[in-house]
């Protein structure tokens, strides 16, 4: 991690290895997944959990809705790219979309 908060690079690559589904974004800024549901009140109500949990620790996904998928982009601005913090929110998304 350097000091402005990243994490890139291999260490990038280790952190997602538990987490398959998520991609690194081509230059490595962000991670990205996409989840589908069964309709669209299945993929609203998983964004509603996410919603919940980002405000409460004031960090926000880049997100896209249509109709039953959810597209899910993850950084840190200010440290100019993927952080702990993305980590932690692609892991409640994980957890959020397991529990449907």
């Amino acid at each position: 991690m350097d000091p402005a908060g990243r994490i890139d690079g291999a260490a990038l690559e280790q952190a997602l290895l538990g987490m398959p589904t998520w991609q690194i974004e081509s230059g490595g800024q962000a991670i990205l997944r996409t989840f589908e549901f069964s309709g669209f009140d299945e993929a609203f109500a998983f964004m509603t959990r996410i919603a919940l949990h980002a405000e409460k620790h004031d960090h926000h996904p880049e997100w896209s809705n249509v109709y039953n998928r959810v597209s899910i982009r993850l950084t840190t601005h200010d440290a100019g790219g993927v952080t702990t913090k993305d980590l932690a929110l692609a892991r409640v998304a994980d957890a959020a979309f397991g529990r449907r």
